[in-house]
């Protein structure tokens, strides 16, 4: 992209989110990890409901380890897949436990040998609890990436992580991570994007703007 373009996106994004953050409550990287399995499928602020109970009542990977799966689920019983959440998180924590003397590993290759963690998962906890620059991609990130032509339409979701890394500077990767998302979920939405009122609309590759 031509970096002409390329900073006025960047700055475009600073002007609408110069304070963007993880909107997820945490406070500390098993907790992170914990929150962002929680959130597939489901939005942070449903998240952050359930999680102040269930933070209370474990606070260690050994916690979640030895205790009952039913105990967990009436815990975050009211966001979505409950269940399955439940159980991941008990098969994550019994790893961490037998391969991390329980504490969170600090690189992505290591975070996506445990059950339930993706590359984005792992890409967020490096990101927010380890401070180490990454770029992940979920569905906002891809959405408008391949909107605004830092990645083609075919591109996979690894082959965007790829190209966003080449392109945006390393120093703003995590704070640029979030400021994608905040578009996408709040501006260039998947239904009903806010075109009328965007700055960067003509450099938008979506062929049924809504002009």
């Amino acid at each position: 992209m031509i970096e002409k373009k390329q900073n006025r996106i960047l700055d475009e994004f600073d002007r609408l989110y110069p304070d963007a953050k993880c909107e997820l409550h945490y406070t500390t990287p098993l907790e992170l990890l914990i929150a962002v399995l929680l959130s597939a499928q489901t939005t942070d602020a449903s998240v952050n409901k359930v999680t102040p109970e269930l933070f209370k009542k474990y606070h260690s990977a050994s916690d979640y380890r030895d205790a009952n799966q039913e105990d967990i689920e009436q815990l975050i019983r009211r966001i979505g897949l409950y269940r399955n959440k439940a159980r991941s998180i008990k098969k994550m924590a019994a790893m961490l436990c037998e391969k991390y003397d329980g504490e969170v590993p600090q690189s992505i290759n290591e975070l996506i040998t445990l059950p339930g963690v993706g590359r984005k998962t792992a890409s967020v906890v490096v990101g927010e609890a380890f401070y180490v620059p990454s770029v992940p991609v979920d569905t906002h990130v891809e959405r408008v990436s391949k909107r605004l032509g830092f990645a083609k339409n075919e591109d996979s979701v690894l082959t965007v992580e790829k190209k966003l890394k080449r392109t945006l500077p390393r120093e703003r990767w995590n704070k640029l991570h979030h400021q994608f998302i905040f578009f996408g979920r709040y501006f260039c939405k998947a239904q009903s994007p806010r075109c009328k009122e965007c700055q960067l609309v003509d450099l938008c590759k979506e062929k049924n703007k809504k002009l």
